[in-house]
């Protein structure tokens, strides 16, 4: 199998506190190019960039993520301002909408996501998009504020609708799927898989969660593991596996245009 990028993974979570540098150090074995560590707050997103910047095939994104919404102020803006000209920060991310929780602040999840959204565009720099049980008020604010998708993005571990994938797509944002689209159950995200053009697919792994078939609920997950989503998409899609990780790999230099 020829190597592949997992554009969406947490090796700055503390389940990886005492193995990232052995995962990584063992990319080249396991058929992973590169990878790109998303951070999610101030911690995260630190720990990202130390990541990328000791790792010639890591990346970093940086953005405060919906459920870290109230955490939003001019010490975190200030952090990103500071950040985004790193050649190893690719993106503006993850940030979006999450109203899963109960008593979600949803104004303040906006006018966060928002913000970020000017500071990407400020920055001439793609967006990665988390979304759950938010689908509408995610494309009602991406239509409002088109003027700021100037760099296109992704939404990771997408899991929506064929019409919103549409409307996204329009948008100009290509979609990263993960391990789901290998569980059992997941019906819904392997017909969406088969309405999904090749050109808009990358993958991810969003470890250590979302560890796909037959390894779910025996380890967590790593980037190595995007081998099985690779395999199961491959399938759905009537396509060569390579063939499909030629065409996700150009898709990732499209959207994340520091990655070499």
């Amino acid at each position: 199998m020829k190597s592949f990028v997992d554009v969406h993974c947490h090796l700055n979570d503390e389940m990886f506190e005492n193995n990232a540098d052995e995962i990584i150090n063992s990319f080249s074995k396991n058929d992973v190019k590169s990878a790109i560590i998303a951070g999610y707050d101030l911690p995260s997103c630190k720990k990202a960039i130390n990541f990328a910047n000791s790792y010639e095939n890591v990346y970093a994104t940086i953005g405060l993520h919906p459920n870290d919404s109230d955490g939003w102020n001019e010490e975190f803006e200030q952090f990103l301002i500071n950040n985004l000209n790193n050649e190893k920060v690719v993106a503006v991310g993850e940030i979006g909408l999450d109203y899963h929780y109960e008593n979600t602040n949803k104004e303040k999840q906006k006018q966060v996501f928002v913000k970020q959204l000017e500071i990407a565009k400020n920055f001439k720099l793609p967006v990665v998009i988390h979304v759950r049980d938010a689908i509408g008020d995610l494309i009602e604010v991406l239509k409002q504020n088109k003027h700021l998708l100037t760099c296109g993005g992704i939404i990771h571990c997408f899991s929506e609708s064929v019409e919103s994938y549409k409307i996204l797509k329009n948008l100009g944002f290509k979609f990263s799927f993960g391990g789901v689209v290998t569980f059992k159950n997941a019906v819904k995200v392997q017909e969406l898989i088969k309405n999904v053009d090749v050109s808009d697919i990358m993958f991810e792994t969003d470890s250590p969660y979302l560890t796909p078939e037959p390894l779910r609920g025996k380890e967590i997950n790593q980037p190595k593991n995007i081998c099985y989503v690779i395999k199961k998409i491959a399938g759905l899609k009537n396509i060569d596996k390579n063939v499909l990780i030629d065409v996700s790999n150009e898709n990732v230099k499209k959207v994340f245009k520091k990655i070499k």
